[in-house]
């Protein structure tokens, strides 16, 4: 009863943080989690589910994430070793929301803890939604592995939001990990990137969510750091019918350089158009949270001109034989180039296979899996050699710089940016 309670109140705590509200009952027969550690009793049948925005902006981008991830488990045979795994993949977007939705995402997550059969969950693709899945499948002692979550807090302390990481694990053990560099290191390749741009003075925006006001926070520190005057840091309205005042604004503060920490279906593409329209000659950047078709095929040449995109996916040419070669798979299956975390989508359900595997006789114990997550070293993926450290984070830490080209996302250059 303890544990639940906990949970009750760490999900209360995320969901004040953040503005959200979807915290589960504290009654027992909600089944909202389990107090079961083992997948399902000694089954060789075990089941893996993936929770991502099928719904809006982002569909593109997570069905491009969901074939990635079923590349993967195909590329097994869908099983390991005396396993055969069977994979479910979920929306936690709707209809209405036209993006991630909190009681859409619980849902997924309770689904997940309520099924003997789970061994592993592949999601969430917005670090707000991971807020609220973390300590559900936290309690149910599920491992869950993000392919796209950057918000530092979810996993540490230093940079992060009072209480962060914390309240997401009320079980007071660590359930969750991520194959995607960490925002403290994308805000730092943010204000590299400005600079070899040229800008002096720059203007941050952010959608207020978990992921864009967290982002914005460490592009702040990283700015400190690395010499870059920011001159304001505002959260915007994502519903506004335009963002003419907020450019004026803007203007009169002498910024060359804006930053919007968000994603696409929080109005991005409109804030780009008004935001240009008032300073045509300001450069404008995004984060990885707009690297995605739904926000370059949008905003036009003149636009085009001005964009810069950080974005941990690199230039194919880059990555090892293995991730070049799921490129090739990828586009022959699928007729088409994947969207920018397809790869990551590959290899959150490859390491979670490799837990899985490395858990040997006890892999369908879920507290095995999860231990054998975190011991994972020099694992050798299409994404590079990279190791899992205690926080459950890769050890990857560079990030690309992308332009906007004919309405796609170009590959501009490598930055190793230099975190504090």
């Amino acid at each position: 009863m303890r544990v639940r309670h906990v949970a009750a109140l760490s999900c209360l705590l995320a969901a004040s943080s953040f503005g959200l509200a979807a915290c589960g009952s504290d009654n027992n027969d909600s089944g909202s989690s389990g107090t079961s550690t083992s997948a399902s009793s000694g089954s060789k049948s075990l089941t893996i589910y993936s929770s991502l925005p099928l719904q809006g902006d982002s569909r593109a981008q997570s069905l491009s994430v969901v074939n990635g991830e079923k590349l993967a488990l195909e590329s097994q045979g869908n099983k390991i070793g005396n396993y055969a795994i069977k994979y479910v993949s979920l929306d936690d977007s709707t209809a209405a929301a036209g993006k991630w939705d909190p009681g859409a995402t619980s849902g997924d997550a309770r689904k997940a803890a309520q099924d003997k059969s789970t061994i592993g969950y592949l999601g969430e693709f917005n670090s707000g939604a991971s807020a609220i899945s973390i300590p559900i499948l936290n309690e149910a002692n599920i491992l869950q592995v993000s392919p796209s979550n950057t918000a530092t807090g979810l996993t540490r302390s230093l940079g992060a939001d009072k209480g962060e990481p914390d309240k997401y694990y009320p079980s007071g053990k660590r359930t969750y990990g991520r194959v995607v560099p960490a925002d403290h290191i994308q805000g730092a390749a943010q204000v590299s990137y400005q600079k070899d741009n040229g800008c002096t003075k720059s203007y941050l925006l952010n959608d207020k969510e978990v992921y864009g006001s967290g982002l914005a926070k460490n592009v702040v520190a990283a700015a400190k750091t690395q010499g870059l005057t920011i001159v304001g840091n505002t959260g915007i309205d994502p519903k506004a019918a335009n963002y003419r005042s907020v450019a004026t604004t803007i203007k009169a503060t002498g910024a060359d350089c804006v930053f919007f920490g968000g994603i696409t279906d929080n109005n991005a593409v409109q804030l780009f158009k008004d935001l240009h329209a008032a300073m045509p000659t300001a450069k404008l950047f995004g984060p990885d949270g707009v690297a995605e078709t739904a926000f370059t095929s949008k905003l036009g040449s003149s636009v085009e001109k001005v964009t810069y995109i950080t974005n941990p996916t690199l230039d194919p040419k880059l990555y090892p034989a293995s991730g070049q070669e799921f490129f090739k798979k990828y586009k022959a299956k699928y007729g088409a180039d994947p969207e920018a975390y397809a790869i990551y989508g590959y290899e959150a359900m490859g390491v979670l296979l490799e837990a899985i595997k490395n858990a040997g006789a006890k892999g369908n114990d879920r507290q095995a899996v999860i231990d054998a997550f975190f011991k994972i070293k020099n694992r050798e993926s299409v994404i590079g050699t990279y190791s899992i450290d205690e926080n459950g984070v890769t050890t990857l830490s560079v990030y690309g710089g992308d332009r906007v080209v004919d309405g796609k996302l170009v590959f501009d250059k490598v930055i190793k940016a230099q975190t504090s």
